[in-house]
């Protein structure tokens, strides 16, 4: 079959068609869309042993990384019938059928539709009542940068290692960090995101200068933000080794501690991400064999709520919560209240 009708690539035992395989996605270097299969072909293992078996949501962008794109919650009717789905709940409620990363032959059906990285639920699709992930985004905001990104990292060690758990960061392969700490799947995300509230709390206490918990954005200031929410139930994050909508095809990289402070998350891309992990192998690859407890993090949350602190705010898209505070800008409310 010629290129410009298709490629066949062969992974997880099927043959999967890439078609228009030269169809140029990204701009920098060009990176066609057969080079994005390819991308995700050599990081198989490490791929799998990251978002296997999760449910995860489609961004789709037909006109390559520089277009417009939309998200695809559900998977049609026209799949074929081998493809790996379950049903959630998206954080409104409704529930949809979704794609599983079942297998590399998955990624590369979503890759052939146009979907460069994928958005993975903090659950497998075997076990969709308990949260495996505690998910730590450290979110720049104007006025920061990737030094201080790389500061607040070292905060947020220091911190877990204080309080005994392992914690694996990644670039977001944008400008910010994730830190993951593989759970003992015991916990809700509604534990899980306590535990993200208090632990963002405790490094604003610490290093309020450079880092805050304040969920909004007129009390940030030139702080990286903690966001505890991207933990809030049924709420996906952009997964490890996927690949950013953006020209020079930046890639959500798995690093250790020490190379968060020796690189720059723009240089780890579909063209040197590949040999990177040739180079130094994966550094998450026992993630899975000591699978951590949330207690420490829940005994935070505790000590914070016998103190008298409340719930933080919830994103718009959820339910108002028990002991949430109001769900209103301070300004906004300074001013209804004058």
């Amino acid at each position: 079959m010629g290129a410009a009708k298709g490629v066949e690539l062969e992974a997880g035992g099927r043959s999967v068609t890439i078609t228009s395989p030269d169809k140029v996605l990204f701009s920098e270097r060009g990176e066609t869309k057969l080079d994005l299969a390819h991308h995700y072909l050599a990081v198989e293992e490490p791929l799998l042993r990251a978002v296997g078996g999760r449910p995860t949501m489609l961004q789709r962008f037909p006109q390559g990384a520089e277009g417009p794109s939309f998200f695809q919650k559900r998977v049609g009717d026209g799949a074929p019938d081998w493809l790996q789905t379950t049903v959630v709940s998206t954080p409104n409620g409704t529930p949809s059928r979704v794609l599983v990363l079942a297998d590399l032959a998955h990624v590369l059906w979503a890759v052939n539709l146009a979907c460069l990285g994928f958005h993975v639920w903090p659950s497998r699709a075997d076990d969709p009542d308990h949260a495996d992930e505690l998910r730590i985004d450290l979110d720049p905001q104007p006025g920061t940068s990737w030094p201080d990104i790389q500061a607040a990292a070292r905060d947020v060690r220091a911190l877990l290692d204080e309080l005994g758990v392992v914690g694996s960061p990644k670039t977001t392969g944008n400008r910010g960090l994730h830190v993951y700490v593989r759970l003992q799947p015991r916990w809700g995300s509604i534990d899980v995101r306590r535990a993200a509230v208090a632990l963002a709390r405790e490094l604003e206490r610490r290093h309020g200068d450079r880092i805050t918990a304040a969920w909004w954005k007129e009390e940030r200031g030139e702080r990286v933000f903690v966001d505890f929410n991207q933990n809030a139930p049924h709420k996906t994050i952009f997964g490890a080794w996927s690949v950013r909508a953006r020209p020079g095809a930046q890639v959500s990289t798995p690093l250790t501690w020490d190379e968060v402070q020796d690189v720059h998350p723009d240089d780890l891309t579909v063209a040197t991400v590949p040999a990177l992990v040739e180079r130094r192998g994966d550094p998450w690859a026992a993630a899975d064999e000591h699978p951590q407890s949330l207690e420490p993090l829940l005994a935070l949350w505790d000590r914070d709520r016998e103190a008298g602190l409340h719930d933080a705010p919830w994103p718009p898209v959820y339910p108002k919560q028990p002991d949430e505070p109001p769900r209103v800008a301070p300004s906004r409310a300074r001013k209804e209240t004058t």
